[in-house]
């Protein structure tokens, strides 16, 4: 028989309730650049400074390589969508599961692609000039 499990962390839970909220406010907001900025704003501006810094990175990234991304939150996390609403690229910091690293993620419509194996997320301590660099390539390529 399986063992039962305790269900969802307080975290996991809070990031549920975190992206119901997310999905009301785009309701009464509605699905636009502007209010998906605002959003992204906001929640990048909550990051501790570490993780500031690299969601800022990564906004400016996405912004020059990949300009019809739209901006929003999903779970949280600040995020890129494809013009039917949907997540090519997002970005977990480090402090939302108190992980040692943060994590520059790639969902399922990023156009990576590449036989039978591809990468879907990377580890990213800090923005280098090489770390940008291989970024920009992988979100170029994830966003078509």
């Amino acid at each position: 028989m399986a063992e039962k499990t305790a269900g969802l962390s307080k975290d996991e839970r809070d990031a549920v309730k975190q992206r119901a909220a997310e999905l009301r406010a785009e309701e009464k907001a509605g699905k636009t650049r502007a209010a998906g900025e605002k959003a992204l704003r906001e929640a990048v501006a909550a990051l501790p400074d570490d993780d500031r810094a690299l969601a800022e990175g990564i906004d400016r990234i996405v912004s020059e390589v990949a300009p019809h991304l739209v901006p929003k939150t999903w779970y949280g996390f600040p995020s890129y969508a494809d013009a039917d609403g949907k997540v090519v690229v997002f970005f977990k910091p480090a402090s939302k599961f108190t992980t040692r690293y943060a994590t520059l993620g790639f969902e399922e419509t990023a156009q990576l692609d590449d036989g039978d194996l591809w990468v879907t997320s990377f580890a990213l301590l800090k923005l280098t000039p090489e770390t940008e660099k291989t970024i920009a390539a992988h979100i170029r390529k994830a966003a078509g």
